[in-house]
């Protein structure tokens, strides 16, 4: 797009309300498909969202487009070598278009070098984004029941072991 500057940034407290905004616009999708509006994503508080985004075990990368946040995950460090991807979302605008697949591979790549395992889940009908992990080397390692839906566990080796 001529004249859009994109940018990847860590998101820190102060971006709080903004990256609940897009987590809500972008996991609606998912409840749908899931028959589940009761999605963490959908309900988390501004104060939950703000003590996660504080938490030093936890950093959140954003991009924005010509200061619009369009998307956001965070990557919370487990233990002492496994971190876990939470909440990649994207702007139903620009759902489609690689900015996912782009964020998750910078967070990946921004690791600590320590960390030799990443995980993160998905629900179960959500077709786009298994096909998404599993192109980028996460193969599945469990199922959890979620009520009338299973939550599909993935996992793979870090970029930088």
């Amino acid at each position: 797009m001529v004249g859009v500057k994109i940018e990847t940034l860590q998101l820190t407290v102060a971006d709080a309300g903004e990256v609940l905004t897009l987590q809500r616009a972008a996991y609606v999708t998912e409840a749908l498909s899931h028959n589940d509006l009761a999605l963490p994503a959908l309900t988390q508080t501004l104060d939950e969202l703000r003590a996660e985004l504080a938490d030093p075990s936890c950093v959140t990368w954003g991009v924005r487009e010509s200061g619009r946040l369009v998307a956001s995950v965070r990557v919370r460090r487990v233990d002492a070598v496994v971190a876990e991807i939470r909440r990649l979302a994207v702007v139903p605008d620009r759902q489609g278009n690689g900015l996912g697949s782009a964020l998750l591979a910078t967070a990946e790549q921004r690791l600590p070098s320590e960390i030799t395992t990443v995980r993160l889940f998905t629900g179960e009908h959500s077709e786009a984004n298994l096909r998404l992990y599993s192109r980028l080397g996460y193969r599945e390692t469990h199922r959890t029941s979620n009520g009338a839906y299973q939550l599909v566990h993935l996992a793979k080796t870090a970029p930088s072991s």
